[in-house]
């Protein structure tokens, strides 16, 4: 009788010639490498013709390599019962789950199924995450199983941090960060940290810069929680802090991020970011209380703001837009746009600004700040005052 990882590397082999191949499992690592957790195979269709895609998932990272099959089938042989300690095998017909004891012995168990059809093999299949679910990070903060599956109830979360990335990529590239040192970089009122660990992964992994990212939030239960993930997932040059984003010092700094930080909060965290010249500050505000009590409505437009709902969106626009205006002023380039979609949050707008390398015509800015805030009978704001603007003429 065969020994039962002869059976298995035979079932394999097998399952890869005739295309019925899903996908392969090694875990239990028992190698020379700290760092490394499992391997995950599955097939691809390359312009080469069919491969076996190897992803070797270590604690803070994934590495993927394409083999050719027969390459691969090699490479995998010595593996299996060598530096990994279980195997489990998936095809459209099939499972084969082997585990080797501590003493060596290997046990196989086969476990039929109903067919079901074979992989596309199509390279892109699944969108590409910037961070994938296998993140160590996500897990610690309860987002994803010990597997790399995304919790139920999580999806939402999911899709936020990865949009986060999407549009904090771009924007880093454009901002003039510094060459020669890390990049310092501060998440204010960061919550369980998210976006944070998000941030680091977007320097670390995704732009290869040094960085030093910092955590800013005043319940210090949270802030216990993200520095032991932090310490756990190996999260070297990411901290947290407990604090207030009023309250935080930041002598020196190159990117501020402040999402839902609430009401005057957002404000807070753009003066701190100008006030440390920030070359990039990323904020989602909350919560807009301050300007709804002052804002006097046009003529033509008092018989719509009287609705509470249009009065209240309307607070939202004008605080929002007086801060971008106030931004430019300050030196920036601005954009707003949405940040997730509403169906996941109705607090969805995101201003991005980008300091210009020079700060423009700052009267011309403040003729048009001015103009905005008499419109809309805005007398006081919390942002012009902390930068010494003053909104009447």
């Amino acid at each position: 009788m065969a020994a039962p990882q002869e059976v298995f590397l035979h079932r394999l082999g097998e399952s890869v010639t005739a295309g019925t191949f899903v996908k392969l499992t090694l875990g239990r690592y028992r190698g020379a490498d700290a760092t490394l957790r499992n391997l995950h195979v599955r097939p691809v269709t390359l312009r080469a013709g069919p491969h076996l895609s190897f992803v070797w998932r270590h604690a803070t990272l994934d590495i993927t390599k394409n083999h050719a099959p027969a390459a691969a089938l090699e490479q995998l042989a010595p593996l299996i019962g060598g530096d990994f300690g279980s195997a489990h095998l998936f095809t459209t017909t099939q499972d084969a789950q082997l585990e080797f004891a501590s003493d060596g012995t290997a046990r196989l168990k086969i476990l039929p199924h109903e067919a079901v059809e074979p992989p596309t093999g199509e390279h892109d299949r699944r969108k590409d995450r910037l961070i994938p679910p296998a993140s160590p990070w996500l897990h610690q903060l309860g987002v994803t199983t010990a597997t790399g599956a995304v919790r139920e109830g999580m999806a939402a979360k999911f899709k936020q941090i990865n949009r986060f990335v999407e549009l904090l990529a771009p924007l880093v590239t454009d901002a003039s960060l510094p060459a020669d040192c890390p990049v310092e970089v501060a998440d204010m009122g960061c919550g369980k940290g998210y976006l944070t660990f998000a941030a680091w992964q977007l320097f670390q992994k995704i732009a290869r810069r040094p960085v030093h990212v910092r955590g800013v939030e005043q319940r210090p239960e949270l802030v216990e929680l993200c520095n032991r993930a932090a310490r756990e997932c190996g999260c070297d040059g990411l901290e947290f802090a407990a604090g207030t984003i009023a309250d935080a010092p930041l002598a020196k700094l190159d990117v501020l991020i402040a999402l839902h930080a609430c009401d005057i909060a957002t404000d807070d965290a753009i003066a701190k970011g100008i006030a440390a010249g920030a070359a990039l500050i990323v904020v989602a505000p909350c919560c807009h209380q301050e300007l709804s009590p002052q804002l006097t409505a046009p003529a033509v437009l008092a018989p719509a703001l009287r609705h509470g709902i249009f009065h209240e969106r309307q607070a939202e626009f004008v605080t929002d837009a007086l801060r971008t205006l106030l931004l430019e002023w300050a030196g920036y380039e601005t954009r707003a746009f949405e940040f997730i979609s509403t169906e996941h949050t109705a607090k969805n707008l995101m201003i991005a600004a980008v300091r210009r390398p020079s700060p423009g015509d700052r009267e011309a800015a403040a003729a048009r700040i001015r103009d905005f805030a008499v419109f809309y009978g805005v007398r006081t704001q919390r942002l012009a005052n902390l930068l010494g603007f003053q909104l009447a003429p």
